[in-house]
């Protein structure tokens, strides 16, 4: 698909006719189709704040998220219009309705084609066009840690994602690049927009719905010739347990991923039936890609890499202070006059929020990590989910990494649960792989496993199995509900 500058100009005019004007906040709930594309290109020609939301949202979801933003118009899919329509009556700010798809049936709604041919094809720039440090975009966060912030971007924010697409994605003129990712969260512009048409690539998009097929991603990476990929790693877990060299995989050439730690096992599996490593990197909804491993460097499995071009990291300890490599601390921005390009205006609308997170000179992402000899980063996890176990400090992503290179375990999420002895004591939540039973003999194994794999302290303790983890939207496990579950299960039981 080429993009006309016609069609953007036209849904532009049809928006403005509808009474849409600069600063307006506008939610888009809208699958991988192109007409997504066309809005936000459209609304950032306006000078309206489009706000890319997932298509799980429930009427709730939208209820909260409509008048926490102030609202004033909606862009959805028609699948998603009657969970718009319950969640109306309490949202007085939301007046202008869009339905993309089949033409609306309900009284209030616009279909989409009838405003795109509402206007004609001309949307001269103004003086007063935005640009530069204007408001572009916000971005929910994805609520891990308590309710979803908005995070606010400037106009600045795609030449951000330069580097993203240019030099971890590798991109070049001609390439075709796939991330998949859905179009409601930050990752998807990370993947999808501003950065790859920076760097001339072309972008790929599957419109999958529900649980993705792993078979058939390779196929359709086969078939249309995809060159460079990004994907979570629990995205390759499933991959590489399918038959790889059954698939004409020849155009392959860079693979990336972010969002969770890769546990090596996953990554030689892959690299042995391909032929390629898989390069992380680390970032936030506020941020651009801070953390990554390029093309130039020599990949350490679970390493983010190193600080991209543009970003001054400083690993700080609790009292502020610089942390001397092999030293845990938290992940800081040093901010610059002009800006840190990337690095968002702030929490919209919550200045105090935004003020325990900017402090000093420095933006505080609230992750933990440490550095090597060498300069390499490693995650250790959210501030949050550090655990404290008999003087020691264990991040949960070190103890799950090691459980999913197990081939009984599908998932898992590392939680601390109150100990009078330790303080707490480790204890893993695991999704079984299809074939295993939970047992008390397996629970041993596991344990022995991650004994065998990593420092002896770091082994769970108790082991709870279930059907599935409990996650936001955007796919993050939230820790801090089985946390609460295990407040409320285990107290300060002896262990």
């Amino acid at each position: 698909f080429f993009f006309k500058q016609k069609t953007a100009y036209e849904i532009s005019l049809g928006l403005v006719g509808s009474e849409m004007c600069i600063r307006d906040r506008v939610m888009l709930i809208l699958y991988r189709r192109v007409e997504y594309w066309v809005c936000m290109l459209a609304l950032h020609r306006i000078g309206a704040l489009p706000i890319p939301s997932p298509s799980l949202l429930t009427p709730h979801d939208i209820e909260f998220r409509v008048n926490f933003a102030h609202v004033k118009a909606a862009i959805v899919e028609d699948s998603v219009a009657d969970r718009v329509a319950a969640a109306l009556p309490k949202c007085p700010t939301l007046s202008l309705l869009v339905q993309v798809g089949a033409e609306p049936k309900a009284d209030g709604w616009l279909g989409f084609e009838p405003l795109l041919a509402s206007a004609d094809a001309s949307f001269p720039r103004t003086p007063d066009s935005p640009g530069g440090r204007d408001p572009m975009v916000i971005f929910f966060s994805s609520g891990t840690t308590g309710m979803p912030k908005m995070v606010l971007h400037s106009f600045t924010y795609p030449l951000g994602h330069y580097t993203t697409a240019a030099y971890w994605h590798d991109l070049e003129p001609g390439d075709l690049h796939l991330t998949l990712s859905d179009t409601g969260w930050a990752k998807s512009v990370w993947g999808k927009f501003y950065g790859q048409w920076l760097a001339g690539a072309a972008v790929f998009v599957w419109d999958f719905r529900g649980k993705f097929d792993p078979a058939e991603l390779l196929q359709i990476i086969a078939e249309h010739k995809v060159t460079t990929f990004c994907a979570p790693p629990t995205v390759y877990r499933f991959l590489v347990r399918q038959d790889l060299k059954s698939f004409d995989l020849s155009h392959l050439r860079h693979c990336v991923t972010a969002g969770e730690l890769l546990n090596e096992s996953v990554f030689r599996d892959w690299q042995t039936a391909t032929g390629l490593p898989i390069y992380e990197g680390y970032g936030q909804t506020e941020t651009c890609l801070q953390i990554a491993t390029f093309r130039c460097m020599n990949p350490k499995p679970g390493s983010l890499g190193k600080p991209c071009p543009g970003w001054d990291l400083v690993l700080m300890d609790d009292e502020g202070r610089p942390c001397e490599p092999g030293v845990e601390g938290e992940i800081c921005i040093r901010l610059k006059e002009g800006g840190v390009l990337g690095l968002f205006q702030g929490y919209l609308d919550e200045p105090e929020r935004t003020a325990k997170v900017i402090i000093d000179g420095f933006y505080h992402t609230g992750d933990k990590a440490w550095v090597d000899e060498d300069g390499y980063y490693w995650f250790m996890g959210r501030t949050d989910d550090l655990i404290k176990s008999s003087g020691y400090r264990v991040g949960p992503f070190e103890v799950e990494s090691v459980l999913v290179a197990h081939d009984a375990v599908i998932e898992a999420a590392v939680t601390g649960v109150p100990d009078p002895v330790r303080g707490q004591a480790i204890k893993a939540t695991v999704v079984l792989a299809p074939g295993f039973e939970p047992s008390d003999e397996l629970t041993q194994k596991l344990q022995a496993w991650v004994k065998a794999e990593t420092a002896p302290y770091k082994y769970p303790r108790i082991i709870e199995y279930v059907a599935e983890l409990p996650k936001t939207i955007s796919g993050k496990i939230k820790r801090a509900e089985i946390r609460q579950r295990d407040l409320e299960k285990y107290g300060a039981r002896e262990m």
